[in-house]
């Protein structure tokens, strides 16, 4: 049934009884906002030039001077106002008393924070609820006096409550895995980790050796047997474990296992949550996996900061008790960091397999020969892939695009070396490096790359908002399907996919995700004032995704279409209508109603300008 609408192109069909306009819709969300107007809220709520459909009139008479500003628009914020976490408290506690330790602080009159719990009170801002999240699910708030919520967990005496009943049980079971250990810090700092493994390999082609050439020698060996002990080669002596063990000594600890006797993982048929950074933070990954996602992977996680022990790199790694198929992914352009980031990881972390990010876009990775420059660096990334497998226990796999310029893909040139290399899985997004996200995904070339990996598991990724998209992404070739924005849009796709419908859902229920999410941040990045904040800017980084969503009964025309900008319209209730905005002051009203008022000193951006009105 055609719309009575007139519809722009590029613009998402809604039923004609709920548009609007712009000065309309801000209206009546300003109707429904508690206390006075902000003349923030009145300057910022316009539309930025780069989000008006162009005409080809317009073009002619466009200024040199508006050409620029368009041109400076585009990209991310690179310039936003970034506050710390930290920064919106003046002076914090000491852990030293937070913690209720009975030694005295380590650095005496000399430490930078609060020992009087009085004093801190005294400058503390005000709880935020009388409900601790940690505290009603763990039975103890480590946080103690500093929790935002602290009045639900603290007697008179200003002394932390516990919850035993609550605490026994949840003291003994691990919720998260993968930390970094301190005496691994302190090692990688020193530079006194060994690393056998990847020195036997870097070794071999240093001496000038090709890596297939390597490869068939190491093959004619594993069929030939084990040779004398006199006569034996270095990488003998790199499978020996550099820490210390307890038990005796078994097989795998001395004897290097062969392809075939690495740990297996089928991945087939499963829908994959993509590594998103910024936003596939442990918190949204549980979201997802509460949905129906079943392999999820950490975010983008640079190796030479990794190996030079940076904590901030390694929470990346961070893994949640309920992510049963789990990856991390390693950004890299060298076969010896990669490499030798590869035997660190395998010997100190719990992960399923370990995925190469060879399709990073952005300049800072790609100039300096990672990310897309690893597809046209085919011998670098040849080093790389064989390098990480020489010394990993778990598949390797590899995410690339198309190619790096528009019209020039290479992938299908590249998969079949892949599968000689080893790879345990090839994930392909069905764009360009140039294209981002301009132009459609191309299914047609995925399903053409599918053929040729086989039988190499492969993945599609691209466009993917819709359970009927994904039924026709499966029609191709492909293995499996990766999510990544659509699941950023809407994170009950997974279930939507699986149950073959789509889902009308409410902004109640919509509210209720978010509320979730909060939780989940609050037990990983904490309840205190810097926990909170940090919960509230990745919360308002989704946000940012989760106002491009269309509810189905507003739709003239089901599904939604990944790249359909919506138009104003007005949702079923005000919360609905709240959350279609795209203006950053709406997106901090939401946190409000699940984080409490936002600091004096806050500011807010998105990461891409796109992303927002402001």
């Amino acid at each position: 049934m055609e719309s009575a609408v007139e519809v722009e192109r590029g613009t998402a069909a809604i039923k004609e009884q709920f548009l609007t306009t712009k000065e309309k819709f801000h209206a009546f969300l300003e109707s429904g906002r508690p206390g006075q107007k902000s003349e923030e809220a009145e300057l910022d709520s316009g539309e930025p030039e780069q989000k008006r459909i162009r005409l080809d009139s317009d073009g002619a008479q466009e200024e040199p001077d508006k050409k620029e500003k368009k041109k400076k628009m585009r990209g991310q914020n690179k310039s936003r106002p970034h506050m710390k976490p930290q920064s919106y408290e003046g002076r914090r506690l000491c852990p030293s008393i937070i913690q209720e330790r009975d030694t005295k602080c380590f650095y005496g009159d000399k430490c930078r924070f609060f020992h009087d719990v009085s004093e801190y009170m005294s400058t503390k801002a005000a709880d935020l609820g009388d409900q601790c999240y940690l505290f009603n699910t763990f039975g103890k708030c480590h946080y103690g006096v500093t929790c935002r919520f602290a009045k639900a967990h603290t007697s008179a005496e200003l002394k932390n409550l516990v919850n035993e009943d609550l605490y026994k049980p949840s003291a003994e079971r691990e919720t998260v895995r993968n930390h970094l250990d301190k005496d691994l810090q302190r090692r990688l700092r020193k530079k006194q980790v060994s690393f056998k493994g990847a020195e036997a390999y870097l070794k071999t082609i240093t001496r000038g050796k090709k890596p297939e050439e390597n490869h068939a020698a190491n093959k004619e060996e594993d069929q030939s047997g084990p040779r004398d002990a006199d006569n034996a080669p270095e990488t003998k002596e790199c499978a020996v474990p550099p820490v210390k063990t307890v038990g005796p000594i078994t097989d795998a600890d001395i004897i290097k296992l062969r392809p075939c006797e690495k740990k297996q993982v089928d991945f087939r048929d499963k829908l994959y949550l993509a590594p998103l950074t910024t936003c596939g933070n442990l918190p949204f990954r549980r979201v997802c996996k509460r949905f129906g996602a079943d392999i999820t992977c950490g975010e983008m996680a640079m190796c030479t900061n990794l190996l030079q022990g940076q904590a901030s790199e390694w929470a990346l790694l961070k893994r949640h008790a309920t992510e049963d198929l789990f990856g991390v992914q390693l950004e890299g352009c060298f076969p010896d960091t990669m490499t030798r980031c590869a035997e660190m990881l395998n010997q100190n972390i719990d992960v399923d397999f370990v995925d190469i990010n060879s399709g990073c876009p952005i300049d800072l990775v790609y100039k300096k020969g990672g990310g897309c420059g690893l597809m046209t660096r085919t011998c670098k990334f040849e080093q790389i892939v064989r390098g990480m497998n020489s010394v990993l226990d778990v598949p390797l796999t590899v995410k690339i695009r198309t190619g790096v310029q528009q019209n020039c893909n290479v992938a299908h040139k590249l998969i079949p070396e892949l599968k000689k290399w080893g790879v345990s899985l090839i994930t392909l997004h069905g764009r360009s490096r140039e294209q981002r996200y301009t132009k459609s995904a191309d299914w047609e070339y995925i399903d053409t790359c599918s053929k040729l990996a086989a039988p190499v598991p492969l993945f599609g990724n691209g466009d993917i908002l819709s359970y009927e998209d994904a039924m026709k992404a499966r029609e191709t070739g492909v293995s499996g399907i990766m999510l990544a924005r659509g699941a950023l849009i809407k994170p009950w796709l997974f279930t939507e996919i699986k149950e073959s419908r789509h889902w009308d859902i409410s902004s109640g229920e919509r509210l209720d995700i978010l509320r979730d999410f909060t939780n989940n941040g609050l037990e990983h990045w904490g309840s205190d004032t810097q926990g909170v904040e940090k919960t509230r800017s990745f919360m308002l980084e989704w946000l940012s995704f989760l106002c491009r969503y269309i509810p189905v009964g507003l739709l003239e025309r089901v599904p939604q279409k990944i790249n359909e900008r919506p138009p104003f319209y007005m949702g079923r209730d005000y919360m609905e209508s709240l959350m279609a905005s795209q203006h950053v002051g709406d997106w901090i009203q939401i946190s409000e109603m699940l984080l409490g008022p936002v600091p004096k000193n806050f500011s807010f951006l998105p990461k891409h300008k796109a992303n927002a009105y402001k």
